[in-house]
């Protein structure tokens, strides 16, 4: 895949891995997770085939929001350890040959913030402008904006970007209303301040060693901007920054719209659970498993996922928006479909090792670049009904610590139990790294070898070309090529708890498929068309 701007080369083959840091690894005994946790178990990320981690934010912060209302963007909050620590992470990553990636909040801070300090005062300052507010206290929203009143003696209220504590930052209006003259236009000199301070943040960071940000809520930028080309022109501007000064580094975007994202710059957007339904309609077509809903477990839901053995899903409607997306953007950039993340329900919910280990075979054999949720490569469990922590609500219980071994509190901390950031899943067959290990068959090495297989046969990797070879509307199963040049390869998959037979009348074999890896699919031999036979939730990949 040519790429139409400067594109890091690491990422034809990247494979990302992402830390929720308070849950990972605590090396001081504190209950939560650390920096020099993270550095212990690189090894092991390494030994995933990941290529690159995705650390979520690890600034300073009063934590109402998990660190995504940040109250200093220079400096490491305490409870991770020091920035010291952060470049030594970097350093250690890199002898190894892989990327840290940092979380860039970019759209709002905290109320304790000392910017937003300096703009809730009455007299004008040079922050005051670096936040949305009215001139009018009493207003309670205006237009898309949810307002917030009385927080201070500032006559005017400020805009919120999710949480109430979490301001928005003021990157100016694309269109201002000039009845509104607290409307700053986008090339207002106090929003081109603000815009010179985050490129100044980025720098500053990738200058001790970082290699890239992924920035949350990447779309939310410009008010008052409808086709978020305001947005646009902002994120084009980083990436020319990129371009000259960090052409090796990588920018992602928490956008779930690729033909915007990567259009504007981004190297990678992730096609997740808002934005189009395409995600959606493979993994999380049911309430029960989505974590900004009311989940529970106990419910068997009405599944119309593509990837649930109920067989009630279709893959068209993933297909449609997903091939769009990809035709339009496969010269600018990756589209990432991860196994998960930090805001909704973990995967494993509801499925088996044998369902996860089909899910994993299509996520690593799709274009574009896998992302791996800590905790998924062993299915950890998402974990319902636990009292909310720092704002995560129905999203805690994806968030719990990682499970390395049997020992207290699941090798994770030494720490009492009653002292953990979040409870360890205490079920008795709890699945951990230790189990896993020594499996051949265990769902972590069927991980491993969809990594190896990707790394050994770069069709399969970030840039060959996808083509359909099979799919229709309410049935299976779902077959695809990869190709890059001469080269074929084929992957078929059946999430369904029925049998399946299939002959392909668009292709043609001088040879039988070669299997690289197979569990419950097989090749009948007919001479006029290649039928492939595939079992209850089984799949194949092979190259031709």
């Amino acid at each position: 895949m040519k790429m139409s701007r400067s594109t890091p080369g690491w990422l034809a083959d990247a494979i990302f891995y992402e830390i929720y840091p308070q849950s990972f690894m605590d090396t001081n005994g504190d209950g939560i997770g650390d920096l020099a946790g993270i550095i212990q178990k690189l090894d092991y990320i390494q030994s995933l085939g990941c290529t690159a981690i995705w650390l979520n934010p690890c600034f300073e912060s009063p934590f109402g929001d998990a660190g995504y209302d940040v109250s200093d963007f220079y400096k490491v909050a305490p409870r991770y350890g020091t920035n010291r620590d952060l470049t030594r992470l970097f350093r250690e990553a890199h002898k190894r040959g892989m990327k840290v990636c940092l979380d860039l909040v970019a759209g709002h801070t905290s109320i304790e913030h000392p910017w937003f300090k300096a703009s809730s005062s009455p007299q004008k300052n040079k922050h005051s402008n670096w936040y949305v507010w009215t001139d009018n206290p009493w207003i309670e929203s205006a237009g898309n904006l949810s307002m917030v009143r009385g927080s201070s003696d500032r006559s005017g209220a400020f805009a919120s970007n999710f949480f109430f504590f979490q301001p928005a930052l003021n990157y100016g209006f694309y269109k201002p209303d000039p009845k509104q003259p607290w409307q700053l236009p986008m090339d207002h000199p106090d929003v081109l301040a603000l815009r010179e301070e985050m490129k100044n943040i980025m720098r500053f960071w990738m200058n001790l060693g970082a290699d890239g940000f992924r920035v949350d809520m990447a779309m939310s930028l410009v008010k008052n901007d409808p086709n978020l080309k305001g947005t646009m022109q902002f994120w084009s501007d980083i990436r020319n920054m990129y371009d000259k000064e960090y052409p090796n580094n990588v920018l992602i975007a928490e956008w779930s719209y690729p033909k915007y994202a990567l259009k504007a710059g981004f190297h990678i957007d992730f096609m997740i659970h808002f934005g189009t339904e395409a995600y959606t309609t493979l993994f999380r077509n049911e309430v029960e498993r989505d974590a900004f809903r009311a989940p529970n477990s106990k419910s068997k839901g009405n599944s119309t996922s593509f990837f649930d053995k109920a067989g009630k899903g279709s893959v068209t409607t993933f297909l449609k928006h997903y091939i769009d997306h990809y035709q339009t953007t496969k010269s600018l950039g990756y589209i990432s479909l991860p196994t998960g993340n930090h805001d909704i329900t973990r995967i494993s919910l509801g499925r088996t090792t044998r369902e996860l280990e089909l899910i994993y075979s299509f996520l690593w054999t799709m274009p574009g670049i896998p992302y791996l949720y800590y905790g998924d490569e062993i299915g950890m469990r998402y974990l319902p009904d636990l009292e909310s922590k720092e704002g995560g609500y129905g999203r805690t219980g994806s968030r719990t610590p990682m499970q390395w071994n049997n020992r207290k509190n699941a090798g994770f901390s030494t720490a009492h139990a009653t002292k953990l950031y979040l409870p360890i899943d205490g079920s008795k067959n709890r699945p951990t790294v230790e189990d896993q290990e020594i499996r051949k068959t265990s769902l972590l090495n069927h991980v491993r070898s969809l990594s190896n297989l990707r790394r050994t046969h770069p069709v399969l990797a970030n840039d060959g070309i996808f083509e359909v070879v099979h799919a229709k509307r309410n049935g299976f199963p779902f077959i695809y090529l990869r190709r890059k040049g001469k080269q074929k390869y084929l992957v078929a998959l059946n999430p369904s708890n029925r049998s399946t037979s299939t002959k392909l009348r668009t292709l043609k074999f001088k040879k039988a498929p070669e299997p690289l890896i197979e569990k419950g699919a097989h090749w009948e031999s007919n001479e006029t068309l290649p039928t492939i036979e595939l079992k209850p939730v089984s799949y194949g990949i092979y190259k031709l």
